[in-house]
């Protein structure tokens, strides 16, 4: 098993940036696909950003798509998300997930939260107007 924790999130004024980190510990991060999730209030969770086990193939979200990248730091164990240029809309609990499965190729990544068997507590992203 694999236990993450994020941290990074905060209050920030519209433009600024952010920069999340999910650390890991238990095991390897490498053999795991990620997975970045926000939930906003009354709203379902959706995907940020997913990357696969080599972080060469990132998917993001249209929504944060040449705002945020994600990149992993395979010797600290640690995947990051940086948001810049940040809006209002973008307000919410912002999650990572990882999840290893036998049949996963280095090209595998999943935008879908159910696909995910591991999840961090959540970091509150508040972006001011």
């Amino acid at each position: 098993q694999v236990q993450l924790v994020e941290s990074g999130g905060g209050l920030v004024q519209a433009g600024g940036s952010l920069r999340l980190s999910c650390a890991a510990s238990g095991r390897s991060f490498s053999s795991y696909i990620i997975g970045w999730f926000r939930q906003a209030p009354g709203k379902a969770r959706e995907v940020v950003a997913a990357l696969t086990r080599n972080g060469g193939i990132i998917y993001y979200a249209d929504s944060v798509k040449g705002r945020f990248t994600s990149s992993r730091d395979y010797a600290k164990n640690t995947v990051y998300l940086q948001m810049n240029s940040l809006k209002p809309e973008d307000t919410a609990v912002y999650y990572c997930a990882a999840d290893e499965r036998f049949y996963y190729t280095a090209m595998s990544f999943s935008t879908l939260a159910n696909n995910y068997s591991y999840w961090g507590q959540g970091t509150q992203v508040t972006v001011s107007s």
